[in-house]
C-alpha cells in the first residue's frame, strides 16, 4: 500500500497538534509539518489553504483539507483514514 502524502500545520505549544502527529506516528504513517512558530513566514500560505481557517492544527491529505486533530480522530475511528491513504 503506497502512502500518499500527509501535510500538517502545527504550532509549537498545541495540545491538538501533537494528539494529531501521535496518532499517525503511531500508526507508523510519515508526514510534512509546517509549524507556523518557526516557519511564520508559512502563515499566508495556511490562511489561502485553509480558506481562512484560525486554528490547527489543520491536516491536508494528499492537498485535500481533512481539518483538525479532532477529524482526523474520527476519519481513523471509522476507518476512512486508512481508506483515504490508499491509491
Amino acid at each position: 500500500m503506497k502512502r500518499v502524502p500527509i501535510e500538517i500545520y502545527s504550532t509549537t505549544t498545541c495540545p491538538h497538534c501533537v494528539r494529531a502527529k501521535k496518532l499517525l506516528e503511531g500508526k507508523g504513517i510519515p508526514f510534512v509539518e509546517f509549524n507556523l512558530t518557526e516557519q511564520p513566514f508559512r502563515r499566508a500560505e495556511f490562511t489561502v489553504r485553509t480558506l481562512g481557517a484560525k486554528t490547527v492544527p489543520q491536516i491536508f491529505i494528499n492537498d485535500e483539507l481533512v481539518g483538525g486533530a479532532d477529524d482526523l480522530v474520527r476519519l481513523n475511528a471509522s476507518g476512512e483514514l486508512d481508506r483515504l491513504l490508499k491509491e
